[in-house]
């Protein structure tokens, strides 16, 4: 079995590769920049962009089926650095798979092509695409998540997996940014501090990947798209709190209001697009919505069709991920 992994230097994509290994697959991994790492454990790494159709077919010739993990992820830029690599992207993988006779795709989504500034509470399948988006990021993966899937029939059988807030050892994004934000002082509870979100550990989430790769071979979960999690919503403060804790950090105490973050966040908004600042605002809308709301999803689904199951408990994959932190000298 000849396997594409694109993003494979990234966090989930790197997971997912191991396990590809693991099972005497021959990898390859297509991104932007050299992935050394990766050579050294056998895998070809291809160095290219995703808008570019040429060296999305050359990435793609010669395997048997695709794992679509890159993506632009972000809260703040501007439409065409997100539609770019998202939607463009996306379409080239989906025609690269086509023209090149590979019969199997697995597209790593995100559950907020569901975003629609309202608390979802167990929200599973049924769930309609969002609408007020408030973020790039959400509107252009939820465009090409539909692209993806309606690419799906005889010949390319192709899945979407919905993965919420992934953590755990080697995370650059989620718990990063929130620990840079508790040290700049910027980061408060917004809204009553009793919301509840689902998280997904990041060996779950490669697991989780696999597993829709096997079930594609029967078609089983052909044309669909599931939500992955920890089966179990957490509340997020208290949750973030023992992360800091387990690092030396204060607890979060300090409130604001969710109207006064989505007012910050729109005026903030404002000043970095007319006077073009550099880096992300300290909040936006869309931040302040998703830190304030329930946000969580059933995933029987997934359970049903694809066999997953989270298999690393809550506490061992805190202990495992603040470690990692400590280590990283976060």
């Amino acid at each position: 079995m000849n396997v594409l992994v694109t993003g494979g230097g990234g966090f989930v994509g790197n997971h997912v590769i191991e396990r590809l290994l693991a099972r005497g697959y021959a990898v390859r991994s297509f991104g932007r920049s050299p992935q050394p790492a990766l050579v050294l454990k056998g895998v070809e790494v291809i160095c290219g962009d995703l808008a570019n159709a040429e060296d999305v077919r050359k990435a793609c010739r010669g395997v048997d089926a695709v794992f679509h993990v890159a993506a632009k992820a972000g809260v703040w830029g501007t439409w065409e650095s997100f539609y770019q690599p998202n939607v463009i992207g996306t379409r080239n993988v989906v025609e690269a798979c086509q023209a090149e006779g590979i019969g199997r795709l697995v597209y790593t989504s995100t559950p907020s092509v569901v975003f629609n500034g309202q608390a979802i509470r167990g929200g599973g399948k049924e769930l309609p695409y969002g609408r007020n988006w408030l973020c790039h990021y959400a509107h252009t993966k939820a465009i090409a998540e539909q692209e993806a899937l309606s690419a799906n029939g005889d010949t390319l059988k192709v899945v979407a997996l919905r993965p919420h807030l992934i953590f755990g050892p080697g995370d650059p994004h989620l718990l990063p940014r929130v620990i840079d934000s508790v040290k700049a002082g910027r980061l408060k509870i917004v809204g009553e501090g009793t919301n509840r979100v689902d998280v997904s550990y990041v060996e779950d989430v490669a697991a989780a990947h696999l597993n829709a790769f096997d079930a594609l071979e029967s078609g089983q979960c052909a044309g669909q798209a599931y939500f992955i999690s920890q089966g179990e919503p957490v509340e997020l403060w208290p949750w973030l709190n023992q992360v800091l804790e387990g690092l030396g950090h204060p607890p979060l105490t300090k409130r604001i209001p969710l109207g006064v973050a989505y007012a910050v966040g729109a005026v903030a908004e404002c000043v970095w697009k007319v006077f073009a600042k550099s880096g992300e605002p300290p909040i936006t809308r869309f931040v302040a919505v998703e830190l304030a709301k329930d946000h969580y999803f059933d995933i029987q689904a997934a359970y049903q069709d694809i066999g997953y199951k989270p298999a690393i408990e809550m506490q061992v994959a805190l202990h495992q991920t603040i470690s990692d932190l400590n280590e990283r000298g976060f």
